[in-house]
């Protein structure tokens, strides 16, 4: 905006040069062509890693939504990495809903940081404060959207059993307190202060595995 000679809506800001700006945004294909929506997707990304350069500027909006859940989060994923890996890389802007992505920022702590949209509910429906936060989206409002589209009654009923369903699956179970009376090991002690710090609001499901992993280890369970 800057360079355009547009208005900044900030009361200051430190604009580095920007030679071009690439975007990878919306659904479309080219069937005429032979490429579907997520071929179009992958060409115009490769298009975008293989010529941006230090002083560009990327939007990737929803990477990998047009194939399977872990095709899709395998690739966002790799692409982010690419992305952040370079010692001088492009600026960049990624919106996805992959939570699994937001433990980048654990990994890229001086490259990455998350944010998230604010939202607060009312009367059992989210209301979208158009707010930007630092921070991980604590979790998705696909249903709630679903149903602010109007979608029947039934149909948002069933996806919310079934979320549910999906969610106490796929999650794992809390690990239980061993009360203070209790003769506990020391590795048992460790890990009990380190829950005591554990933010569950941030906790992704991916993140939780990870930790049970190491936990088991420490225990020297395999």
């Amino acid at each position: 905006m800057a360079h355009l000679g547009c208005f900044v809506p900030a009361k200051s800001a430190t604009i580095s040069l920007t030679d071009r700006i690439f975007v990878r945004s919306g659904a479309q294909d080219a069937i005429t062509a032979g490429m579907s929506t997520f071929m179009v997707e992958m060409s115009e990304t490769a298009y975008i890693l293989e010529h941006a350069t230090a002083k560009s500027f990327i939007i990737m909006d929803e990477i990998g939504r047009g194939t399977s859940t872990y095709d899709g989060i395998s690739i966002a994923s790799a692409i982010a990495e690419f992305l952040v890996r370079e010692k001088n890389g492009p600026k960049t802007l990624f919106a996805t809903h992959y939570h699994e992505l937001q433990d980048l920022a654990l990994r890229f702590p001086h490259k990455i940081v998350n944010m998230h949209l604010a939202v607060e509910q009312y009367q059992d429906q989210p209301v979208f404060l158009y707010t930007l936060q630092p921070g991980p989206a604590p979790h998705s409002f696909g249903v709630a959207v679903a149903k602010l589209a109007k979608l029947p009654e039934s149909v948002v009923q069933r996806a919310e059993s079934l979320l549910e369903e999906l969610e106490q699956n796929h999650t794992p179970a809390a690990p239980k307190l061993a009360k203070k009376n209790e003769d506990t090991p020391s590795g048992n002690s460790a890990i009990l202060k380190e829950l005591q710090h554990l933010n569950i609001n941030q906790l992704t499901p991916l993140a939780a595995l990870n930790i049970l992993a190491k936990w088991k280890e420490k225990n020297g369970h395999h």
